[in-house]
Protein backbone atom coordinates (compact mmCIF):
# COMPACT_ATOMS: atom_id res chain seq x y z
CA UNK A 1 0.00 0.00 0.00
CA UNK A 2 1.12 3.61 -0.76
CA UNK A 3 1.70 5.86 1.59
CA UNK A 4 1.33 8.82 -0.54
CA UNK A 5 -1.80 7.34 -1.56
CA UNK A 6 -2.78 7.18 1.71
CA UNK A 7 -1.81 10.31 2.45
CA UNK A 8 -4.30 12.19 -0.54
CA UNK A 9 -7.07 9.95 1.33
CA UNK A 10 -6.47 11.50 4.47
CA UNK A 11 -6.20 15.39 3.05
CA UNK A 12 -9.55 14.41 1.35
CA UNK A 13 -11.39 13.94 3.97
CA UNK A 14 -9.89 16.72 5.73
CA UNK A 15 -10.79 19.08 2.76
CA UNK A 16 -14.39 17.84 2.85
CA UNK A 17 -14.49 18.33 6.32
CA UNK A 18 -13.47 22.10 5.81
CA UNK A 19 -15.51 22.14 2.71
CA UNK A 20 -12.55 22.93 0.65
CA UNK A 21 -14.32 22.46 -3.04
CA UNK A 22 -10.81 23.08 -4.63
CA UNK A 23 -8.80 20.70 -2.68
CA UNK A 24 -11.67 18.76 -2.75
CA UNK A 25 -12.35 18.17 -6.38
CA UNK A 26 -8.22 18.05 -7.46
CA UNK A 27 -7.84 15.18 -4.85
CA UNK A 28 -10.73 13.14 -6.22
CA UNK A 29 -9.71 13.88 -9.87
CA UNK A 30 -6.49 12.27 -8.67
CA UNK A 31 -7.35 9.28 -6.58
CA UNK A 32 -9.35 8.50 -9.53
CA UNK A 33 -6.38 8.98 -12.26
CA UNK A 34 -4.50 7.01 -9.41
CA UNK A 35 -7.54 4.02 -9.54
CA UNK A 36 -7.77 4.35 -13.08
CA UNK A 37 -3.78 3.20 -13.29
CA UNK A 38 -3.79 0.74 -10.68
CA UNK A 39 -6.60 -1.34 -13.18
CA UNK A 40 -4.60 -0.40 -16.39
CA UNK A 41 -3.42 -3.21 -18.25
CA UNK A 42 -4.13 -6.90 -18.08
CA UNK A 43 -4.20 -7.48 -13.87
CA UNK A 44 -5.16 -4.84 -11.49
CA UNK A 45 -2.61 -3.72 -8.59
CA UNK A 46 -1.37 -1.40 -5.96
CA UNK A 47 0.83 1.27 -7.45
CA UNK A 48 4.04 2.46 -5.18
CA UNK A 49 4.84 5.35 -4.01
CA UNK A 50 7.01 6.01 -6.68
CA UNK A 51 4.29 5.11 -9.52
CA UNK A 52 1.47 7.43 -7.19
CA UNK A 53 4.16 9.97 -7.61
CA UNK A 54 4.39 9.80 -11.52
CA UNK A 55 0.59 10.25 -11.47
CA UNK A 56 0.63 12.99 -9.40
CA UNK A 57 3.34 14.14 -11.89
CA UNK A 58 1.46 13.64 -14.71
CA UNK A 59 -2.01 15.35 -13.25
CA UNK A 60 -0.34 18.17 -12.96
CA UNK A 61 1.66 18.43 -15.79
CA UNK A 62 -1.89 18.24 -17.35
CA UNK A 63 -3.26 21.46 -15.58
CA UNK A 64 -0.05 23.60 -16.78
CA UNK A 65 -0.98 23.03 -19.78
CA UNK A 66 -4.59 23.54 -19.33
CA UNK A 67 -3.98 26.60 -17.75
CA UNK A 68 -1.51 27.50 -20.66
CA UNK A 69 -4.27 26.70 -23.18
CA UNK A 70 -6.92 28.87 -21.62
CA UNK A 71 -5.08 31.71 -20.74
CA UNK A 72 -4.40 32.06 -24.45
CA UNK A 73 -7.78 31.24 -25.44
CA UNK A 74 -8.38 34.89 -23.00
CA UNK A 75 -10.40 31.96 -20.64
CA UNK A 76 -8.88 33.43 -17.03
CA UNK A 77 -11.18 32.33 -14.93
CA UNK A 78 -10.51 29.13 -15.87
CA UNK A 79 -6.37 28.98 -16.40
CA UNK A 80 -6.57 30.43 -12.51
CA UNK A 81 -8.89 27.23 -11.84
CA UNK A 82 -6.43 25.33 -13.52
CA UNK A 83 -3.22 26.93 -11.79
CA UNK A 84 -4.76 26.18 -8.59
CA UNK A 85 -5.71 22.94 -8.89
CA UNK A 86 -2.05 22.74 -9.56
CA UNK A 87 -0.73 24.24 -6.94
CA UNK A 88 -2.80 21.73 -4.60
CA UNK A 89 -0.80 18.89 -6.29
CA UNK A 90 2.47 20.70 -6.08
CA UNK A 91 2.34 19.76 -2.45
CA UNK A 92 2.96 16.04 -3.01
CA UNK A 93 5.49 16.74 -5.37
CA UNK A 94 8.99 16.61 -4.88
CA UNK A 95 10.87 20.01 -4.72
CA UNK A 96 11.62 21.11 -8.58
CA UNK A 97 15.05 21.77 -9.20
CA UNK A 98 16.33 24.88 -10.06
CA UNK A 99 18.17 25.99 -13.34
CA UNK A 100 21.56 25.90 -11.70
CA UNK A 101 21.15 22.28 -10.38
CA UNK A 102 19.22 20.97 -13.66
CA UNK A 103 22.45 22.50 -15.62
CA UNK A 104 25.27 20.32 -13.08
CA UNK A 105 23.01 17.36 -13.89
CA UNK A 106 23.55 17.91 -17.42
CA UNK A 107 27.03 18.42 -17.05
CA UNK A 108 27.70 15.42 -14.58
CA UNK A 109 25.61 13.24 -17.77
CA UNK A 110 27.82 14.73 -20.27
CA UNK A 111 30.76 13.89 -18.36
CA UNK A 112 29.65 10.50 -17.57
CA UNK A 113 28.82 10.06 -21.29
CA UNK A 114 32.56 11.08 -21.85
CA UNK A 115 33.89 9.17 -19.43
CA UNK A 116 32.16 6.07 -20.69
CA UNK A 117 32.83 6.36 -24.80
CA UNK A 118 36.21 8.30 -24.42
CA UNK A 119 34.85 11.15 -26.41
CA UNK A 120 32.83 14.39 -25.78
CA UNK A 121 29.29 13.38 -26.64
CA UNK A 122 27.51 15.16 -29.91
CA UNK A 123 24.17 15.97 -30.45
CA UNK A 124 24.11 12.60 -31.83
CA UNK A 125 24.47 11.21 -28.38
CA UNK A 126 21.79 13.43 -26.70
CA UNK A 127 19.57 9.97 -26.25
CA UNK A 128 22.33 8.37 -24.04
CA UNK A 129 23.19 11.76 -22.05
CA UNK A 130 19.15 12.27 -21.42
CA UNK A 131 19.13 8.82 -20.07
CA UNK A 132 21.58 9.29 -17.39
CA UNK A 133 20.18 13.04 -16.40
CA UNK A 134 16.60 12.03 -16.41
CA UNK A 135 17.60 9.39 -13.97
CA UNK A 136 19.68 11.57 -12.01
CA UNK A 137 16.64 14.42 -11.82
CA UNK A 138 14.71 11.60 -10.49
CA UNK A 139 11.30 13.76 -11.31
CA UNK A 140 12.31 16.58 -9.65
CA UNK A 141 12.31 18.26 -12.97
CA UNK A 142 10.14 18.06 -15.59
CA UNK A 143 11.74 16.00 -19.04
CA UNK A 144 11.46 19.55 -21.22
CA UNK A 145 13.72 21.33 -18.94
CA UNK A 146 15.95 18.68 -18.22
CA UNK A 147 16.24 18.14 -22.46
CA UNK A 148 17.09 22.20 -22.60
CA UNK A 149 19.65 21.50 -20.55
CA UNK A 150 20.93 18.93 -22.08
CA UNK A 151 20.58 20.64 -25.97
CA UNK A 152 22.54 23.61 -24.20
CA UNK A 153 25.43 21.87 -23.51
CA UNK A 154 25.68 19.59 -26.50
CA UNK A 155 24.81 22.18 -29.22
CA UNK A 156 25.74 25.17 -27.66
Amino acid sequence: MSALKDQLRTDLTAAMKNRDELVKSTLRMTLTAIGNAEVAGTEARQLDDAEVLKVITKEAKKRAESAEAFAAAGRDELAAQERAEGEVLARYLPTQLTDDELTAIAEQAVADVTAETGEKPGPRQMGVVMKKATAAAEGRAEGGRVAAAVKKLLIG
